[in-house]
C-alpha cells in the first residue's frame, strides 16, 4: 500500500468565495497533507444550452488546512486522493458524525489518501491496463492490513467479488445516475458535427455513442480526474466529453453541464452514482458503524446491477451498461446492455419484479444469462 497523506477532517476549513463562473469546490494539492472543503447544501442546476460560456474554469482558490494529529482516530477512512474521491470520503465523515455524535470529537476521523493502480498510470487506457479492481486494489490491501478502518469506494468501481477479509454492509443514498453531456460549441452529441472528437475514457459510453452517432471520433484514452478531463476540453483537445452526473454534482460543478442524457440516449454503468463503504469482516465496531448509514433501496439496486455484470464477467474491456431503479408501484425495474466495442451491435434487455433482494439478484442474473446467448461467441472482440 502506498500511503499519500493523512488529514483529520474535524472542522470547515474556511472556503474563498471565487468570482469564477466555472468553478469546482476542490482543489488538488499534491504538496500539502490535507484537502479541505465544504459541500454546499444544494446544488446548482445546469445552465441553457443558450446561456452556455466559452471557456471552462476547471479550479478554485481554496484555504488548505493543515492539521497535526494528537490523538488516535477512532475511524480512519482509507479513500483515493481525487476531489471526488475526497468528496465522497467527506459525506461519509458527515453522515458517521450525525448518527454518531461521539465522533463529533476532534481527531476522532482520519481521511487517509491511498494512490490506487489506476492513479498511477494514466498513460494508457485503462481497457489496456487490464485486470480488475484498478481503483480498489490499494485500498483494499489497506483495510486488511488494518492500516485504514474503513474504505469509501465508487461503487461502479468495486469488482464484483470482495477481498477475503472484507465485506460491504453500506451503500449510501444513490445520486443522479445520468451521464452530463458537456461542450463548448454544441448542445448534444446530435448537434455535433461529423468528425467531431468526443473524449472518453469509457467504453460503455465509446459503444453507445458510436452506435446513435457513427459519423463520431472517439478518443479512448481520455483519463484524469473531473478537473483534469474538463482542462483537457477547454484546451481543444476535445470538442465534447460525457462526465458522470452524480461526480459534478457531488463536486459542486453542474454549472459546467450542457445538456443532460436520457437513459434512452445513454444506458449508465453499473452502481453509476453510488457510493459504498466495506470494512473487515471480523471488526464488528465498524460494521456497526457503517450499517447505520446504509440506504437500502441504494443497495438493493446496486445488488441486481452488480449480479448483472457478475453474470457477463464484465471488466474494463467491456461494455455493459445497467440501470435498476423502483417504479411508481413499488416494483424493480432493471434495464441492462452489452454493446461491441465499435458500437456496431448493441443488445438490450429488460425486467420487472418485486423490489426484494433475492428477486432483484435473481432477475440481474437471468438478464445477463439472456444477453450472454443473445451475444455468442467473440461478440466482444469486434
Amino acid at each position: 500500500m502506498e500511503t499519500v497523506s493523512t488529514c483529520t477532517l474535524n472542522q470547515h476549513p474556511f472556503l474563498t468565495s471565487n468570482p469564477r463562473p466555472f468553478a469546482s469546490n476542490f482543489a488538488y494539492a499534491s504538496s500539502v497533507s490535507a484537502l479541505g472543503f465544504t459541500l454546499p447544501s444544494s446544488h446548482k442546476t445546469s445552465a441553457p444550452p443558450n446561456q452556455r460560456r466559452k471557456t471552462l474554469v476547471t479550479s478554485s482558490s481554496i484555504a488548505v488546512e493543515h492539521h497535526t494529529q494528537t490523538k488516535t482516530a477512532v475511524i480512519r477512512i482509507g479513500t483515493r486522493g481525487s476531489p471526488l474521491a475526497l468528496a465522497q470520503a467527506h459525506e461519509t465523515r458527515d453522515k458517521l458524525i450525525a448518527s454518531h455524535p461521539e465522533l463529533a470529537e476532534e481527531g476522532s476521523i482520519q481521511i487517509v489518501i491511498i494512490k490506487t493502480t489506476g492513479d498511477k498510470i494514466l498513460s494508457q487506457p485503462l481497457a489496456d491496463i487490464g485486470g480488475k479492481g484498478l481503483f480498489t486494489k490499494e485500498i483494499d490491501e489497506a483495510l486488511i492490513n488494518a492500516d485504514i478502518d474503513i474504505a469509501v469506494h465508487s461503487m461502479k468501481d468495486v469488482p464484483t467479488y470482495l477481498p477475503d477479509k472484507t465485506i460491504l454492509p453500506c451503500n449510501l443514498p444513490r445520486e443522479d445516475v445520468r451521464d452530463a453531456f458537456i461542450s463548448l460549441t454544441a448542445t448534444s452529441l446530435a448537434d455535433l458535427p461529423a468528425g467531431a472528437v468526443v473524449g472518453t475514457a469509457s467504453l460503455r459510453r465509446k459503444s453507445q455513442i458510436l452506435h446513435r452517432y457513427p459519423s463520431l471520433k472517439v478518443l479512448e484514452n481520455f483519463r484524469g480526474n473531473v478537473q483534469t478531463r474538463l482542462r483537457k476540453l477547454n484546451d481543444g483537445v476535445v470538442q465534447a466529453t460525457l462526465l458522470a452526473l452524480a461526480g459534478l454534482k457531488r463536486l459542486n460543478m453542474t454549472e459546467n453541464v450542457t445538456s443532460i442524457l436520457s437513459m434512452d440516449d445513454m444506458l449508465p454503468a453499473v452502481a453509476q452514482g453510488a457510493i459504498g463503504i466495506a470494512c473487515r469482516s471480523d471488526d464488528e465496531k465498524m460494521a456497526g458503524f457503517i450499517a447505520s448509514l446504509n440506504h437500502d433501496e441504494t443497495r438493493l439496486a446496486v445488488a441486481c446491477e452488480r449480479a448483472f455484470l457478475e453474470t457477463l464477467d464484465g471488466s474494463c474491456r467491456t461494455p455493459i451498461a445497467g440501470y435498476a431503479s423502483r417504479d411508481e408501484d413499488g416494483n424493480c425495474l432493471f434495464r441492462g446492455l452489452v454493446a461491441s466495442p465499435d458500437g456496431t451491435r448493441v443488445l438490450e434487455t429488460s425486467r420487472k419484479g418485486s423490489y426484494t433482494f433475492e428477486e432483484m439478484v435473481a432477475m440481474g442474473k437471468d438478464a445477463g444469462k439472456e444477453l450472454l446467448s443473445k451475444a455468442g461467441p467473440g461478440f466482444f472482440e469486434s
